[in-house]
């Protein structure tokens, strides 16, 4: 049997350790590693599925030039011609790079130096400003250096852990599983503050659900609850922080409990009970991600955070730390080269010295004197045309970015793009003058850095398909190809890290944490063979920070008036992740299990709101913006604030007609950080009417792309479901069904029409449509593609003795469903979730559905009580 290889895993800043298996030609046993100190062999349910995302439906496996293939000489000569040309007519600010944290450490480190030692620009940003530049910015200010001040052992050792705008159970599957551990262990309590109230609350100590935008109020009452009952640490201020003068003065004005309580629309008592657990706990940890970070005043969010950690001595010890967690692979170690366009390299800012410096190491003939453009105003200059050129690398602005309609306006104006992607067909390639095949997971070789700055290795495991190669060659021939040969022949991965590493260790006589002076002479063996490290061990622990001064620095914050609902815009629309989706599908989509937790995209709505709106649960529903509007299927939801309203942000054009959030957000940004507020866009919503539902089945990978209002494509094995809605007549659909032997049955009373193509007994599709009655399960049709023998019966939709609608899918792994749980529960009178676990094996491979279960197993008590009664 062929050897595990140790590698990483390709989703979240969890950086989980991942031991990958080659069976064969693209197919791969996936476990997690034991040895990782970031799992310790625990994966969540998208790692544990990843081997089903690796064969190559939809891959780019050679460049394209317009819609022509091209050799790469032919490709890369053009894009060296395009950006030399575009530069000499109108400067090195006329170009740009936009990045993604699915790059590793080594393609940032290339793309960094290209564009600002060779071009002369600062204008190289990257996706991780949509999700953690505030926490950058936060942390420069705080500490004089952009250093995480925690590690996940804090999370065991703590006594409070406080998860501020994470639905961690869902977006870090496996820190939570973590915490839940300590919480066993040691009794550790938990509190989240999120204005829904996600599957991470299920269980938590306490939940404050407060009003979007206002965590600077509450971390301003907290310190001044602190301040007035002796909670603060006036020893450890004295000595090792710095505070602007009328610091005390403006957290003691305005923040006392009512007023705190008002402002975050909370019950006085309920904050009482979260300021006096703060109190009297010093081991704690809070833990912060995109609630805190993706809003317009991030950064004075993060700062706050840190401001309750400084003046309470709350940092630099076991179990006490601020904790930024980031949302993609290698989010830290882009920010460790420099892929922000507002930071040079290595920690280094664009001071005069700072670009001297960097200037001398690359032996640079162009040095980037300032930062460049931030990625909302870098789409906003293309749409103005003063962008010329741009390359995109492994992200899909023209999704992710906010008010997505006018990103993809300005890629449309922009005189040369180029895409650099694995996927043939994304909605950022479709605006591509030249499309380049990059290396998937997988395929790649290279290092990542994790949320609690451990820095692993990622390995490949499979061959380069096709004519793919890794992103740093394709950065550095472009370079060779610009004139810049020396300073750009690299012949693999470990020269690149050996390079970074040295910048982070030149003339840095401990002015900068982040120095990987000892990996600077590291061998390729020794690479190879790299072992995961952390860098800077426990920060501040002498109490030390990265300042002139060498102490930390209290912000002043204030809370911003919170708007009002508008007439036209009555609700609030917040955005965020699904559990098994990442980004914006193009693996995960591929995945038969992960596919089916949430089929389709989801506008959530309390029902009290959908009520008074005349909307249903599963209708469908138009939610608009002043920036666009898109079509989303309803699901009513407790855990919702009345006058709030939810939305994925995964789905594309590529997947669906509708569920486009990026359409949607305000491109609106952080002052400091340039971070887009995606939490809190004024919108509106509608029930949308339609004549018609059904559904489509179809064997094969090949995509459709059904003409109707409502279209959303989910992977099942052997095909594809697509679920349909609209109006008119749905019999033009019938030309998406495949060839073969043809069966049908109608009933004209309830406008319902079954159709099945049948060839030498495999089912090659089949689609019912209804206008009145009730369409069936899809599962047993489903299970069809892969049968032989089908016959005309199919149309009945289940087979003679099949199972049940096994219900929603709730646990992946094991794919059971919410019917099959709730049963389980009522015929063995199961009590708790492990008797769940031991009945039906949920919940004991990733843990993600513990939080759901948990839900399901109170809601059948309470019905079988309520039925006693």
């Amino acid at each position: 049997m062929t050897e595990a290889i140790r590698t990483t895993c390709a989703y979240c800043g969890v950086g989980c350790g991942i031991a990958a298996t080659p069976l064969g030609a693209r197919s791969v046993a996936i476990r997690g590693d034991e040895a990782h100190p970031a799992n310790a062999g625990r994966l969540c349910s998208k790692g544990t599925h990843l081997g089903e995302t690796v064969a190559l439906t939809g891959r780019l496996l050679h460049p394209v030039i317009g819609s022509k293939r091209a050799s790469w000489d032919k490709a890369l000569d053009l894009v060296a011609k395009r950006f030399r040309e575009t530069i000499a007519r109108h400067g090195p600010d006329s170009v740009a790079f936009y990045v993604s944290g699915q790059l590793l450490t080594e393609d940032y480190y290339v793309a960094n130096k290209l564009m600002k030692g060779f071009i002369g620009s600062g204008n190289i940003d990257t996706n991780s400003r949509l999700c953690m530049s505030s926490a950058v910015a936060g942390h420069n200010r705080a500490f004089g250096e952009d250093v995480v001040p925690a590690r996940y052992e804090d999370l065991d050792e703590a006594d409070l852990i406080i998860l501020v705008g994470s639905n961690t159970a869902w977006c870090h599957p496996i820190v939570y599983q973590r915490i839940q551990a300590a919480r066993a262990a040691r009794g550790t309590k938990l509190v989240v503050i999120d204005p829904r109230r996600t599957e991470t609350c299920e269980g938590a100590d306490l939940h404050l659900a407060v009003k979007p935008g206002t965590d600077v109020a509450l971390m301003n009452g907290l310190l001044a609850w602190c301040d007035r009952h002796g909670g603060t640490d006036p020893t450890f201020i004295q000595r090792h922080v710095d505070m602007p003068e009328g610091f005390w003065e403006h957290v003691r004005s305005g923040h006392d409990l009512w007023t705190t309580a008002k402002t975050c629309d909370l019950a006085p008592a309920v904050l009482q009970q979260f300021f006096e657990l703060f109190a009297a706990t010093p081991r704690t940890v809070t833990l912060f991600s995109q609630g805190i970070n993706q809003s317009i005043r991030g950064t004075d969010q993060v700062n706050a955070i840190i401001n309750v950690h400084l003046a309470t001595g709350r940092i630099g010890k076991a179990g006490a730390a601020p904790f930024s967690i980031t949302g993609q692979p290698n989010a830290m170690g882009g920010r460790e080269v420099g892929g922000l366009a507002s930071t040079l390299a290595a920690h280094m800012d664009f001071a005069p010295d700072n670009v001297a410096r960097v200037g001398r190491f690359w032996a640079a003939p162009n040095m980037a004197t300032k930062p460049g453009l931030k990625a909302v105003d870098l789409f906003r200059a293309m749409d103005e045309g003063r962008i010329k050129a741009l390359w995109v690398m492994a992200t899909n602005p023209a999704i992710s970015l906010p008010d997505a309609g006018r990103v993809r306006e300005a890629m449309a104006s922009c005189p040369f793009v180029v895409v650099s992607d694995i996927m043939a067909d994304t909605d950022t390639g479709a605006h591509a003058h030249v499309r380049l095949p990059a290396a998937g997971w997988g395929e790649k070789d290279g290092t990542v850095t994790n949320s609690d700055r451990t820095v692993s290795r990622q390995r490949p495991f499979l061959p380069l398909p096709g004519e793919a190669r890794p992103d740093w060659w394709i950065i550095k021939e472009v370079a060779r190809r610009m004139g810049w040969r020396n300073a750009f022949a690299y012949d693999r991965p470990a020269e690149i890290w050996r390079e970074h590493a040295r910048l982070t260790a030149y003339q840095n006589d401990g002015q900068r944490l982040l120095n990987l002076r000892s990996q600077a002479a590291m061998g390729n063996e020794a690479y190879d063979a790299m072992q995961p490290f952390r860098w800077g061990g426990t920060p501040f622990a002498d109490g030390r920070f990265p300042t002139a001064d060498g102490k930390a620095r209290l912000v002043l914050t204030r809370q911003m008036t919170v708007a009002e609902p508008l007439k036209a815009w009555p609700m609030t629309l917040n955005t965020g992740r699904y559990r098994d989706q990442w980004h914006t599908m193009s693996r995960t989509g591929l995945s038969p299990k992960l596919a089916r937790h949430r089929e389709e995209p989801m506008v959530e709505i309390h029902p009290d709101d959908a009520a008074a709106l005349g909307i249903a649960d599963r209708d469908l529903a138009q939610v608009r913006t002043a920036q666009g509007q898109s079509i989303f299927r309803v699901a009513l939801s407790e855990g919702q604030r009345r006058g709030e309203i939810f939305t994925p942000i995964h789905w594309t054009d590529q997947n669906a007609s509708g569920g486009r959030t990026g359409l949607l957000a305000r491109p609106l940004v952080d002052p400091h950080s340039g971070q887009p507020g995606f939490k809190s866009t004024p919108a509106s919503i509608e029930r949308v009417t339609t004549q018609w539902r059904g559904f489509l089945i179809l064997r094969g990978d090949e995509p459709v792309r059904p003409q109707c209002l409502w279209a959303t494509r989910i992977t099942v094995p052997g095909g594809a479901l697509y679920e349909l809605a609209g109006n008119g007549d749905p019999a033009r659909l019938e030309g998406l069904m495949p060839q073969g032997d043809r069966v049908e049955a109608m009933d004209a009373s309830r406008g319902t029409r079954r159709i099945a193509t049948i060839s030498e007994g495999r089912l090659g599709g089949v689609m019912m449509v209804t206008r009145t009655g009730l369409l069936p399960s899809r599962d047993w049709l489903i299970r069809q593609l892969e049968a032989e023998g089908v016959g005309g019966s199919v149309l009945a939709a289940r087979g003679p003795g099949s199972q049940p609608d096994k219900g929603a899918t709730i646990c992946v792994c094991f794919d059971i469903g919410l019917n099959q749980i709730v049963a389980a529960i009522r015929e063995q009178a199961l009590v708790d979730v492990p008797a769940i676990g031991k009945a039906l094996g949920a919940g004991t491979n990733c843990g993600s559905c513990r939080p759901a279960l948990a839900n399901i197993l109170n809601q059948a008590t309470q019905e079988t009580l309520h039925a006693a009664e």
